[in-house]
């Protein structure tokens, strides 16, 4: 069973004032990461020890940036559930969970059954998703911006908000997107990470257009 150590719970009250009840819910969570990890490779070996701030932490800081009125989210490349399925348990609703890999949905559904938490696990391509317009769009760790910005463009309606959890390599990434899209955004500096950042994209336009 996976504990957790109180400096780490402190940071995570500290940082969102979470619940009891919502602490015991992250527990069951990295219990079955845990769990799983021996099976099949949900997130890097290095940062198994420091799930709660590396993964739910740095995904769950996402909450307070969503937009008052939020009612549905689109998680592209969901993984391990980070930070979508973070979010759910964070109270988000209507979450929607894109996943191509079938055995990481096996165990993203493990974890809302555990967890008793409400998201929608669709396992398929997000090229091949048809879920019409979302209120807010999030990704963490999938692929470069410019990718990224083709892959979420299909669901951009005029009052998306795309929340992204990128690197230290986020500038030259824009840099890079900015040659293909236009876009209207802002960064803010992560809590978990000295060179990690969050781009919440409000406008795009351009690409395949």
């Amino acid at each position: 069973m996976m504990k957790m150590d109180e400096p780490t719970e402190e940071i995570f009250t500290s940082q969102l004032n979470v619940s009891r009840e919502t602490l015991d819910i992250f527990s069951a969570y990295g219990e079955t990461l845990a769990k799983w990890q021996s099976k099949i490779n949900l997130i890097s070996a290095k940062t198994i020890d420091n799930v709660w701030r590396r993964h739910f932490l740095d995904s769950a800081q996402l909450h307070n940036l969503l937009p008052s009125g939020t009612k549905s989210i689109l998680d592209i490349g969901s993984g391990a559930g980070f930070p979508g399925l973070v979010l759910a348990i964070m109270g988000a609703k209507n979450v929607t969970l894109v996943e191509s890999d079938s055995k990481k949905c096996l165990f993203l559904s493990e974890v809302v059954r555990r967890t008793g938490g409400q998201a929608n696990i669709v396992n398929c391509r997000i090229e091949e998703f048809d879920g019409g317009y979302f209120d807010v769009i999030t990704a963490r760790a999938l692929a470069p911006m410019d990718k990224l910005l083709s892959y979420i463009n299909p669901h951009f309606g005029p009052g998306t908000k795309g929340i992204f959890l990128k690197g230290e390599q986020v500038d030259r990434e824009l840099t890079k997107a900015k040659k293909q899209w236009k876009l209207k955004y802002k960064t803010i500096p992560s809590i978990t990470s000295d060179g990690g950042s969050i781009i919440i994209v409000e406008k795009i336009s351009g690409g395949s257009e």
